[in-house]
């Protein structure tokens, strides 16, 4: 019988946070669910996080992904908006940690790199390779659900190989990994 698990991708951001579900079966891969979740609607960063937190907590309850696969926050020039994405970053993993779902971070040259092919592909190129490869009738309006199915799609490529990005598998994992980053 063939092995089969379900990979959670997630593309966190503090205005639209997307994700793609793909369930795979032995060396295959098949597409479950695209969606993103909008937080234009609330002014409070403090709110948003909690929302990314329930919004992923009800996506592992539903689906019930063996892994997530998420995407690093960019390195940009605005200090602000790094810490706001590396939180909800942080929010989203803290969710899968909770229910001990193995977390893995993928940059997203990476990402771009395993789906394209192109490290520097576009989020439209993507999402057109992402609808070839996994038979997608239409593309969103926004890319961002796009990015979390690609985050999944990134994982599976990857799956196997020894240099896949930061690994965690529960708490201890991420305390142990990141000890430079514990306050004592």
């Amino acid at each position: 019988m063939k092995k089969e698990k379900i990979i959670l991708g997630i593309d966190p951001g503090t205005t639209i946070m997307g994700f793609g579900l793909i369930k795979v079966v032995g060396k295959s891969m098949t597409f479950l669910q695209l969606n993103e979740l909008d937080l234009k609607k609330y002014k409070d960063h403090y709110l948003k996080l909690k929302y990314i937190f329930e919004r992923t907590v009800e996506l592992i309850d539903t689906y019930h992904p063996d892994e997530i696969a998420i995407e690093a926050p960019f390195f940009g020039k605005n200090v602000q908006s790094m810490l706001k994405l590396g939180r909800a970053q942080g929010v989203a993993m803290a969710a899968g940690l909770s229910r001990e779902i193995p977390v893995t971070e993928y940059s997203p040259k990476k990402i771009k790199m395993a789906i394209t092919g192109n490290g520097n592909a576009s989020k439209e190129q993507v999402a057109r390779m992402l609808q070839s490869t996994l038979g997608l009738k239409s593309l969103p309006k926004n890319l961002d659900s796009t990015d979390g199915l690609a985050a999944a799609v990134c994982h599976f490529y990857n799956e196997g190989r020894v240099e896949v990005g930061k690994s965690y598998s529960g708490w201890a994992s991420f305390v142990k990994q990141n000890e430079g980053r514990v306050k004592k």
